[in-house]
């Protein structure tokens, strides 16, 4: 694997991870009451506070996982070569 298509790997799969992460956070934002009532069946204690608290740490480790993984090996690879 040759350094340019690691770079491209890394810079799309970056670019494909917030994207998956905007879109969550939108449907959050616009189903939010459909997808509680859904989860709600699934587990009938769930409050809605919990449910948000869980969605926002699913999107922040999401987002943060992406940095790691992908944005921050992607810059190296650029500033090093």
């Amino acid at each position: 694997m040759t350094v340019d298509l690691l770079r491209a790997v890394l810079g799309w799969g970056a670019i494909l991870n917030l994207a998956l992460v905007s879109v969550w956070f939108f449907l959050f934002l616009g189903m939010h009451e459909r997808m509680y009532a859904i989860h709600h069946r699934w587990f009938p204690g769930l409050k809605v506070e919990t449910f948000d608290a869980i969605h926002y740490a699913g999107m922040a480790w999401y987002k943060i996982s992406t940095w790691r993984l992908f944005i921050m090996p992607y810059v190296a690879l650029r500033l090093a070569a």
